[in-house]
């Protein structure tokens, strides 16, 4: 994982349990054959999100319905003795 990606990630979205959601999923499909909306020199799926969102090109969204985003937000804020049960 590049490092300057990261901390440069980390400014457009500052929640860390936010930014792991959002950078594996675009990877995810990024590995399933999404296009890449950066031009970017590493082959790496993380390395090629966590630029997409340096560059301002995704972000966090909740507005959507239906969508399990806030679930899975919620679930990675509660301590893990409570996600066990």
């Amino acid at each position: 994982m590049n490092n300057e990606y990261l901390a440069r990630a980390k400014k457009n979205i500052p929640d860390s349990k936010a930014l792991i959601v959002v950078a594996s999923r675009r990877a995810r499909s990024l590995a399933f054959g999404a296009r890449p909306m950066v031009r970017c020199k590493e082959d790496n799926f993380i390395d090629i999100a966590l630029l997409e969102i340096a560059e301002g090109c995704l972000s966090v969204t909740t507005e959507c319905e239906g969508n399990d985003f806030l679930k899975e937000m919620d679930a990675a804020r509660r301590p893990a003795k409570q996600n066990s049960k």
